[in-house]
């Protein structure tokens, strides 16, 4: 029954789309390296709790399927910011990230303002 369960998650891993502007912080990858350490042993694998890794699957499974985003039809591709999908893509994307790396931005110099030690900030002169 393990090896039933296994080319099961195996269709699945084939089925789930990879994103690859999400370099490390993709689903699709997350899920293959679970399935792959879940079943070390391939279709010998014996699995300890069958129940629960049915349901794992089935809901993998759902999701993979837009189960819930058919039943649950948006009326907009936004949120409540105003943002499309095209532009959430962008900014979860690794470039935006490297941008900010690269030029440092008002919040992250406030941040580093607030965050020195009281030693390292100079002390004013008492006002009078």
């Amino acid at each position: 029954m393990s090896a039933t369960r296994y080319r099961r998650f195996l269709k699945l891993c084939e089925e789930w789309p990879r994103d690859e502007s999400k370099k490390g912080r993709d689903l699709g990858t997350f899920l293959r390296q679970r399935v792959a350490s879940a079943f070390r042993e391939g279709e010998n694998t014996q699995i300890s709790d069958p129940e629960k890794c049915d349901q794992m699957y089935d809901s993998l499974a759902r999701i993979n399927g837009s189960v819930y985003r058919q039943r649950f039809p948006r009326v907009r591709d936004t949120s409540f910011t105003g943002v499309t999908v095209e532009e959430c893509r962008v900014l979860l994307s690794g470039s935006v990230q490297q941008m900010d790396d690269e030029k440092k931005g008002l919040w992250k110099s406030i941040m580093e303002r607030f965050s020195k030690s009281p030693e390292e900030v100079p002390e004013k002169a008492p006002e009078k």
